[in-house]
């Protein structure tokens, strides 16, 4: 096996198609499609089933992708310490709270090391919660901050990652039902789901987090109105366009300004959730990162 093989073999597995694993690589399809032959090749068994809708695991492939995680990052602590770099942490989050509360676990690790610095962090941000599941179990990414609830990884409705990982919930996330002053559903007390129908519910793609809870919490009354990501929702709902739910710090200011209300329908909070291998919290100062994020509410 080659680590460029391992490379090809979890870009196919994160973006699920040769094409666009060329894509993120810059290489031609040809030249996956054979690196992927190679390395199936070499371990006399075959990775993907190839089908119409792209390249799925097969149960050998499940396994190797747990590998490859182990073996490429084994190559880059080798690498950095051969060469006398001082290894960085790596940590994803959703772009939704990128901004918001990563500046915050950042100034918490501050305060607490003098080895594991705020500039030894690498923070990757991307929309994309599998992404982040398949790179910390690749580990291509040693943590990840994502949106979720209840006991376990991916109660919120989106998939079980395909290796074991361990999470802690950080802090509680509070969701907020808003819609413009004019909705017909403004200012009326004790909303039940039942009074969500003929309303329209703004929403982002099917994976995303906000999504995912207002299918579970708020059930189908409401029409859904595919619109875009948290500021697009926010705006369109401020434009009467429809009713939204998103997080209490992505609306404060518009409810307090009165460009949105906040209905009277209660809904449950979600969850900042960290996620790691937990065979890896062996790494130099990821404890120390995990400590960081356990201690730094938001609020």
């Amino acid at each position: 096996m080659e680590l460029r093989q391992l490379e090809v073999f979890q870009a196919v597995v994160r973006h699920g198609t040769v094409t666009e694993a060329a894509v993120a690589l810059d290489l031609a399809p040809s030249s996956v499609s054979a690196r992927i032959r190679s390395l199936e090749r070499s371990l006399g068994v075959p990775l993907f089933d190839r089908t119409a809708r792209g390249m799925r695991l097969t149960p050998s492939g499940e396994r190797m992708l747990t590998w490859s995680g182990r073996l490429l990052s084994a190559a880059d602590e080798a690498r950095r310490e051969v060469v006398g770099t001082a290894t960085a942490l790596r940590l994803g989050a959703l772009e939704t709270i990128v901004a918001t509360h990563v500046p915050h676990v950042l100034a918490r690790l501050a305060g607490r090391s003098t080895e594991i610095t705020p500039d030894r962090v690498e923070v990757r941000s991307s929309g994309v919660r599998d992404e982040l599941l398949a790179d910390v179990t690749g580990g291509s990414l040693d943590a990840a901050l994502l949106l979720d609830t209840g006991d376990a990884l991916g109660d919120l409705g989106f998939g079980r990652p395909e290796a074991p990982l361990t999470f802690l919930d950080v802090e509680p996330v509070p969701l907020t039902l808003v819609a413009a002053p004019g909705n017909a559903l403004a200012g009326r007390p004790n909303l039940t789901r039942a009074d969500l129908a003929g309303q329209s519910l703004l929403v982002n793609v099917e994976k995303c987090s906000f999504r995912l809870a207002a299918d579970r919490f708020l059930g189908p009354e409401p029409a859904r109105v595919r619109a875009g990501g948290v500021p697009v929702l926010r705006a369109w709902a401020e434009q009467g366009l429809g009713i939204a739910l998103l997080p209490g710090f992505a609306v404060a200011d518009a409810v307090r300004q009165g460009a949105l209300v906040a209905l009277d329908l209660p809904v449950p909070d979600i969850s900042l959730r960290l996620v790691w291998r937990s065979d890896r919290e062996s790494l130099p100062g990821l404890r120390e990162l995990l400590y960081a994020c356990a201690a730094t509410p938001v609020g």
